[in-house]
């Protein structure tokens, strides 16, 4: 069983970077919505060309500049895990995030 773990880490490896970006962006989009929502209740006061500029301005740099500057922080925290279970461990977070788009009824 040590072995298959250990295995199934070293197929994974080489891509711990881009299965951490999976990880913020599956978040942002299981729960970009209560963001968004938040927003657009502090910028129900103002104008629609205010509001439109600054939901353009959030989903397109804020959320870009999120995944950029969080991705780094879930590779370390993967890295973190000791090695022979790293793999079964970004398994068990995809799933995990499945769940939590089922629960949110994304799914």
């Amino acid at each position: 069983m040590h072995d298959v773990l250990f295995q199934l880490t070293q197929w994974l490896q080489p891509y711990y970077i881009e299965v951490a970006m999976t990880f913020v962006a599956t978040l942002l989009v299981v729960y970009g919505d209560v963001v968004n929502k938040h927003i657009k209740r502090m910028l129900s006061p103002y104008p629609f060309v205010v509001r439109t500029l600054v939901f353009v301005l959030v989903c397109a740099f804020g959320y870009g500049a999120f995944i950029l500057f969080v991705t780094p922080f879930f590779k370390q925290l993967i890295l973190m895990i000791p090695s022979v279970y790293q793999g079964i461990s970004i398994v068990s977070v995809f799933l995990l995030l499945g769940y939590m788009a089922e629960r949110r009824r994304y799914i």
